[in-house]
């Protein structure tokens, strides 16, 4: 029998903790990983959204090498990327009976400016794929797959990029974190407006403000930034297109441990506070699991499912978290769990505005949906910026 393994990979957004290396379409529809078979590693295909969870091994001519990349596409290819003599290299793979037949979709030359280039998350439709190549001073998007003739070179950004989370539903809008002189902010990439940039994370002058995470329906965003606590990260949410200020609620200050979500509830287009959100929980004895929602007072945590591919995961609308898991006796698996109730607790009682902060009002008609093209989060006095 074969052992699959995860072999982790270090996430340069934002230096927390290794990523798993699984990979799962926006949709949910397929996930992709390294699998290793002995001292081979090899890419897999997941498929998730049949009756049961099954896997096909997509095993080239020669191993991989461990820090490949690997994402699923929409249509169940997956998309590879390898380094090889100074060129980046990106292929689809695909099953052909017994076989693996690969599509070579060209290469991307590696400057010697640059100092990375990394696949960016599954883009929503999954018919595209996108990549930063990292320079010391600038950062070039490409379209690695879906193009007309091998990887498209889109848009040049000043200052050096990492992280990336998905705005919408058609894969146009795209936040990344930008370092540029000394201090790193999110901001805003549109992609039919070629790569022009614009604000999102304005918090303060100097602080650090990243985007970890970002739900197209709710608006619902989470964040890390030291600006309640200089020197110290705090993870934070907010809602695109809202006048209030972003929140840092102290329950997800947990000390001594690396608190990072991985997934947010979709659907709920006009209650971003009741969205559940999912957390990888790292501490000195390992990984375990957190559910909250930004409505809660309280961070629910759950043991870990034998064999999570750790920190992989997605949530379908109903709230039941789904999470690949693979062991000796079972290599493909999906632990189900349902999310805790809300509890009827009011995302005004956890974390009151202070009387006079800008979004206050006694308005209570229907919210309307959050816009399309989102508007930079509202900037806030630091007093006021950490949930009492």
């Amino acid at each position: 029998m074969t052992v699959c393994a995860i072999e982790p990979s270090a996430d340069p957004g934002n230096g927390g903790p290794p990523r798993a290396g699984c990979s799962i379409t926006a949709e949910g529809a397929y996930a992709a990983r390294l699998a290793r078979s002995g001292d081979s590693w090899y890419p897999e295909r997941w498929t998730l959204d049949g009756p049961e969870p099954y896997t096909v091994p997509l095993p080239g001519n020669q191993p991989e090498e461990p820090g490949t990349e690997v994402q699923p596409m929409g249509d169940g290819r997956v998309l590879v990327h390898r380094v090889a003599a100074g060129r980046h290299l990106f292929a689809l793979l695909y099953p052909t009976g017994p076989g693996t037949g690969e599509l070579p979709l060209g290469a991307v030359e590696r400057p010697e400016d640059t100092t990375v280039l990394r696949l960016l998350p599954p883009a929503p439709g999954g018919e595209r794929a996108y990549a930063l190549a990292v320079g010391p001073r600038a950062t070039v998007l490409w379209q690695v797959a879906g193009g007309a003739a091998g990887p498209e070179r889109l848009a040049e950004i000043p200052g050096r990029c990492s992280g990336g989370a998905w705005l919408d539903r058609t894969g146009r809008i795209l936040a990344v974190d930008r370092e540029t002189g000394g201090r790193t902010k999110a901001v805003v990439v549109d992609l039919e407006r070629g790569g022009e940039v614009s604000p999102l994370l304005q918090i303060a002058a100097d602080s650090d403000d990243r985007i970890l995470l970002a739900d197209p329906d709710s608006g619902l965003v989470l964040i890390r930034s030291d600006a309640p606590s200089p020197g110290q990260d705090r993870l934070g949410w907010g809602v695109l297109g809202s006048t209030l200020p972003v929140r840092f609620p102290e329950c997800l200050r947990l000390p001594d441990r690396v608190v990072t979500p991985f997934a947010i509830q979709p659907g709920q287009a006009l209650t971003p506070e009741r969205c559940a959100v999912a957390l990888r929980v790292d501490g000195a004895f390992g990984s375990w699991l957190g559910v909250w929602r930004p409505a809660e007072r309280r961070v629910r945590h759950l043991p870990a499912p034998e064999g999570w591919l750790t920190g992989a995961g997605l949530w379908t609308a109903d709230g039941e978290l789904r999470l690949p898991c693979s062991t000796p006796r079972s290599p493909c698996g999906v632990a189900r769990l349902s999310a805790p109730d809300a509890g009827g607790e009011r995302v005004e009682d956890a974390e009151e505005p202070a009387p006079g902060e800008p979004g206050e009002s006694d308005d209570t008609d229907t919210p309307t949906p959050v816009p399309q093209r989102p508007v930079p989060l509202q900037q806030a006095p630091l007093a006021r910026l950490v949930t009492k």
